[in-house]
């Protein structure tokens, strides 16, 4: 980080440096380095040229730029003249025959291996056969000593775009975004393109059932028809992260965040043992509520909820919001993430909410606390005010918690945590198979010395009683095991750090986004293999079949490789979903290309 305005640290200046050697080359670029790069940044679609320039130029390094840069400057900042070198063509890639059979993972090797560059060559038909992956690149671990020169491009070679697809795989469309949401695809079973938005999102996108894309970028949330025409926008005034829901009365939820100082928290009961600055930014999550205004634009926020209002802490009797943690599980203890943010020394999210989720029969609402390690549910029949308080609505318990899951260790009741870092926490819908029960998606990922190094989807059974949720007093919330439960054999196999989302589909099988890698796969309640999709799109191009597939890692575990073509989410629209009815439905090719 850097810690004046007036001495900006040597990373930015590397980032500055890089900039004004690379902008006025990169396609699309100003012609003129320095230009500023904040114009229009709200604008919808926002431009990605733009946004990327200011990321360079004022936050990150990216490990491409800083390649460029160490190799052009020799390390010195001067420029060398005359011609580079050319780039030498990689050789063709061949796959081997496709079979049926899952090919074991090979041995790892490490490769350098440059990008082909685009050709417009005419794209063949693709076969529906699968093909099988073949050899792992491993990368060490990410450390902060400086490193006397780049290191080679890592790669895996992986097939892209339809890899299986079984006559037992559940009928429909499936909307993915582009890795960082540059643009919005929608494929059939066989992969091939239906429907695009050229448009950057940096949420969960939905297809609305007038066939129109309700995305958000930034913190400005929006409503695109099918030929990426802005219908509708609106820019909430505090930072929007993750998740937005539609609901079934036209509104949509949103999750949002605030700050608090360092003072603010010990003001609220934290320990100032785990604030090692004043000047530290406490971010804490909320839920708003948004009337969209389609004929004016715009909006209104008609109720809102704050994890701020549902504190506890044990630490000074002589603050707010004290007593016994193990007492009220409906309450947000303030003090059990800190030590371990404190510990990372990373951002103080105090819980990094990543989803939102209603259910209409209950009118609650469902939010994945990720760094505690579980799921929340929430009344969201009470009114704003009453949402801030303890009483109140059809629960009796204003905003405070009915019901939570994952990690009884946040409220001292026990050490059996099941949950670890989750990620698409929702009920599953009526008329579906499991309807009522919750689906998560599981990371395994966790805090230092918590991670349990693989990734599971599981299905749970809440005990639910009327608007309450029954629990015995000093214990924990049920259910002690899940009804359902997907993992790899072995389960290491099957790791996916971050984002990444299970949806149950009507046949009974449930759709896997596997976000790290860019995967989705559809699975048997027997945990069997049925359709696998490979998104083929990395952030400024699309691989032809056979490219080689570039990633880094967050640890030396391959399945943890986080492939340049990674996904937030995914989700399959039946046949009959009415959005779909206002879409041309004809295949257009696929997305991967071909030679």
């Amino acid at each position: 980080m850097c810690e004046t305005v007036a001495a900006p640290c040597r990373r930015h200046d590397i980032a500055a440096r890089a900039w004004n050697i690379l902008a006025p080359l990169l396609p699309g670029g100003p012609g003129k380095a320095g230009r500023p790069a904040q114009e229009n940044r709200r604008s919808i679609p926002m431009l990605g040229f733009r946004k990327t320039a200011d990321k360079l130029r004022h936050w990150s390094v990216p490990a491409f730029v800083l390649m460029a840069f160490l190799l052009a400057c020799n390390g010195n900042g001067a420029v060398p003249q005359g011609t580079p070198p050319a780039v030498p063509t990689p050789p063709a890639v061949s796959a081997p025959a496709p079979t049926d059979t899952p090919v074991p993972t090979p041995t790892p090797t490490v490769a350098a291996v440059p990008e082909p560059a685009p050709t417009d060559t005419p794209v063949p038909a693709p076969t529906d056969t699968p093909v099988p992956t073949v050899g792992i690149v491993l990368e060490p671990a990410p450390t902060d000593t400086p490193v006397p020169a780049p290191a080679p491009l890592l790669t895996t070679i992986t097939p892209v775009g339809l890899v299986v697809n079984k006559p037992e795989a559940s009928e429909g469309y499936t909307l993915f975004d582009g890795a960082r949401g540059r643009t919005s695809y929608i494929v059939d079973n066989s992969g091939q393109l239906i429907q695009t938005w050229n448009l950057e999102t940096t949420a969960n996108p939905n297809l609305l059932e007038n066939g129109n894309l309700l995305a958000r970028n930034g913190s400005v949330v929006f409503e695109a028809d099918k030929d990426g025409g802005i219908v509708w926008e609106y820019t909430h005034p505090d930072f929007l992260h993750h998740d937005l829901l539609p609901m079934p009365n036209g509104n949509i939820l949103l999750l949002s965040k605030r700050n608090k100082t360092a003072a603010d928290a010990i003001a609220a009961g934290a320990n100032p043992d785990y604030m090692p600055s004043d000047d530290l930014i406490l971010e804490y999550d909320y839920i708003a509520e948004l009337q969209p205004d389609k004929s004016q634009g715009g909006g209104a926020i008609v109720w809102e909820w704050h994890m701020w209002d549902h504190l506890i802490q044990d630490y000074d009797p002589e603050k707010p919001n004290y007593g016994a943690v193990a007492e009220h599980p409906e309450l947000i203890d303030i003090n059990f993430t800190l030590p371990r943010l404190a510990e990372q020394g990373r951002g103080y999210d105090l819980a990094h909410g990543n989803a939102l989720d209603y259910n209409p029969e209950l009118d609650q609402i469902m939010l994945s606390a990720r760094d505690f390690s579980e799921l929340w549910i929430i009344d969201h029949s009470t009114t704003t005010a009453q949402a801030a308080g303890h009483s109140g609505g059809n629960g009796g318990r204003g905003g405070d918690l009915l019901y939570r899951w994952g990690n009884p260790r946040a409220y001292g009741a026990g050490a059996d945590q099941q949950l670890f870092w989750p990620h698409h926490t929702h009920w599953i819908p009526a008329g579906l198979p499991g309807a009522g029960n919750i689906l998560v998606f599981n990371n395994g990922n966790e805090f230092p010395g918590y991670a349990r190094g693989y990734s599971s989807v599981v299905e749970l059974a809440p005990p639910v009683d009327g608007y309450h949720y029954r629990r015995s007093a000093g214990s924990a919330y049920g259910p002690a095991e899940p009804e359902w439960t997907y993992t790899a054999a072995p389960p290491s196999d099957f790791y996916a750090p971050f984002q990444s989302g299970a949806q149950r589909l009507p046949n009974g099988n449930t759709l896997i986004c596997v976000g790290n890698k860019g995967t989705v796969l559809e699975v048997t309640p027997a945990g069997e293999t049925v359709w696998q999709y490979i998104n083929p799109v990395l952030r400024r191009r699309t691989l032809y079949q056979g490219d080689p597939m570039p990633y880094r890692t967050l640890n030396t575990t391959p399945a943890a490789q986080r492939w340049r073509n990674f996904l937030y989410r995914a989700h399959r629209y039946p046949p009959d979903y009415p959005g779909l009815q206002a879409l041309d439905l004809t295949p257009k090719g696929t997305v991967e290309r071909y030679r």
